[in-house]
């Protein structure tokens, strides 16, 4: 089994900041990616940041310049900056692991989410 411990949402204020972590444990052999999803209510589930084992990040258009991904591979642990946050970008950030439970497979394991609340 793995277990995702996500913490950081809250509720910020326009144009503020907020730090999302994401720490797996459990079964794992190798992490191979790591990322943040959000949904918002009624709307689908989508990437907000992923950065895989040994490639670049990859973002979505509407964050970039603003949100960083970063990963300590020493702590399993992925990271999630969020600047300048705006009021259309309420949702519960998931996180999202794919890793490797024993040589050769491949599993994906969801966070139970985070929820971040913009308003002033």
């Amino acid at each position: 089994q793995v277990q995702l411990v996500e913490s950081g949402g809250g509720l910020v204020q326009p144009g503020g900041s907020l730090r999302l972590s994401c720490a797996a444990s459990g079964s794992i052999f190798r992490i191979n990616a790591m990322g943040w999803y959000r949904q918002a209510p009624g709307k689908q589930r989508e990437l907000v940041a992923a950065v895989p084992s040994g490639g670049s990040t990859n973002y979505a258009d509407s964050v970039k310049d603003r949100f960083t991904i970063s990963r300590d591979n020493d702590k399993n642990t992925v990271y999630l900056q969020m600047n300048s946050l705006k009021p259309e970008e309420p949702a519960v950030y998931y996180c999202k692991v794919e890793y490797s439970p024993s040589p050769g497979s491949r599993r994906i394991y969801w966070g139970q989410g985070t929820q971040v609340t913009v308003s002033s």
